[in-house]
């Protein structure tokens, strides 16, 4: 790849600024010459009233913003490798978008700056290597100069891999802050727009339904001239969670719905039940894990693990232990109920504390609850069987009378 220095001023750079509103995007300047935001490069995200300004104040205080990189695509026409937050907060600015404060603390707009002022901006040298080469040469070098600063993250990288028809198209869909979806699509998938999260999302969720991960997706789709399937299968999933669950609670947020829609769509679930059954798992004290509690009732209510309810504590199973063994003891058994009643050598076995478990009389998915009132201590191979156990057995408290 060929580098080549040159200077230009921020006057040059921002004749003809276009910034696209609506997308979020610088998308031209240097008299229409330079794609500030080509498609493999990320969102702009220095709207925030802190890095924007940042840029400015660095002008005004005669800093340098440091080295700026083009992709000559051809003799006249360029695209902006490294650079575009810095290029657009200075074209914002320039065009009225943004103000940044005064030695007196009052906002300022270009327009209103002194005529001195305005002037250093415009002025100020912005020092430009030119890049020439093959395109995987220009993504390699993309990604090695966007190490410092704010870091790409793994689908930005993705989209500067695989540009093309089918991530243009998909970061208009999933990437653009303004699509009256995002707030929808908040209530089920965490992260920003801006920041490529969305898509992320949606990439993740189609390519798992496949076999696939998104990489292999994308590159299968990159010169696909539309995102119709990758729509679909998004929207299909948003529409059964919603449609499952009338309440949108914030826990869902970020969950796996894309393995939950495969693994559980093709059931019939009735909303009012699953209300129902969500209002009762959130007003339950022992759940801890809430964001269990979905899958939980997505799987008929079997999976307690997804729960983590709430254990017995340390005094409440020494307590247990002692009133247990003691009564075992007395009666001649085991102090395990589910030994006591078997025919084997444990059957008189007092085991020590640390050989056996705590575990619920009345199971907890019975409404047993997670008090002393409700816990017995059984050897660890028993509590571990119980599950089978109760499909079988009479499971009986150590507080009954046992008989063999």
């Amino acid at each position: 790849m060929k580098t080549l220095l040159k200077k230009y001023t921020v006057r040059e750079i921002v004749d003809g600024f276009v910034y696209n509103e609506f997308e979020g995007k610088g998308v031209f300047g240097l008299s229409g010459k330079l794609t500030i935001q080509p498609e493999y490069q990320r969102n702009y995200i220095y709207a925030d009233g802190k890095k924007d300004v940042a840029v400015i104040e660095s002008l005004l205080k005669g800093y340098p913003l440091g080295l700026i990189y083009f992709n000559d695509v051809d003799d006249e026409h360029f695209e902006v490798l490294d650079g575009q937050q810095r290029i657009t907060s200075v074209g914002r600015f320039t065009t009225g978008k943004f103000a940044v404060k005064d030695e007196n603390g009052r906002e300022q707009l270009f327009s209103s700056l002194p005529i001195d002022k305005q002037t250093e901006i415009m002025n100020s040298e912005l020092l430009i290597y030119h890049c020439k080469g093959e395109e995987s040469e220009i993504k390699e070098w993309f990604k090695t100069i966007n190490i410092a600063g704010v870091p790409l993250n793994e689908q930005e990288l993705l989209n500067a891999i695989y540009s093309g028809p089918f991530v243009t198209f998909a970061k208009a869909e999933f990437s653009n802050s303004r699509n009256s979806n995002i707030q929808k699509w908040s209530a089920y998938v965490s992260g920003s727009a801006n920041r490529q999260e969305f898509l992320a999302t949606a990439l993740a969720w189609i390519a798992a339904s496949k076999g696939l991960d998104a990489e292999n997706y994308m590159a299968a789709h990159r010169y696909y001239d539309n995102i119709d399937e990758l729509k679909v299968y998004f929207n299909s999933v948003i529409d059964w969670i919603s449609g499952v669950f009338r309440n949108v609670e914030r826990e869902m947020c970020g969950l796996e719905w894309g393995r939950l829609y495969e693994t559980y769509h093709s059931r019939a679930y009735d909303p009012a039940k699953v209300s129902e059954a969500l209002r009762r798992l959130y007003g339950d004290v022992y759940v801890k894990n809430r964001k269990g509690v979905f899958e939980y009732i997505l799987g008929g209510e079997k999976d307690t693990k997804l729960l983590d309810v709430r254990v017995f504590d340390d005094a409440t199973k020494k307590t247990v232990y002692i009133q247990q063994t003691d009564k075992a003891k007395a009666d001649g058994i085991s102090n395990c109920p589910l030994c006591a009643i078997g025919h084997d050598a444990n059957k008189s076995k007092i085991w020590e504390q640390k050989d056996m478990d705590a575990d619920h009389v009345a199971a907890w998915s019975r409404d047993g609850a997670t008090d002393i009132a409700n816990c017995q201590m059984l050897c660890k191979s028993h509590n571990r069987a119980k599950e089978l156990l109760n499909n079988n057995l009479t499971v009986y408290s150590w507080r009954d009378t046992i008989i063999p």
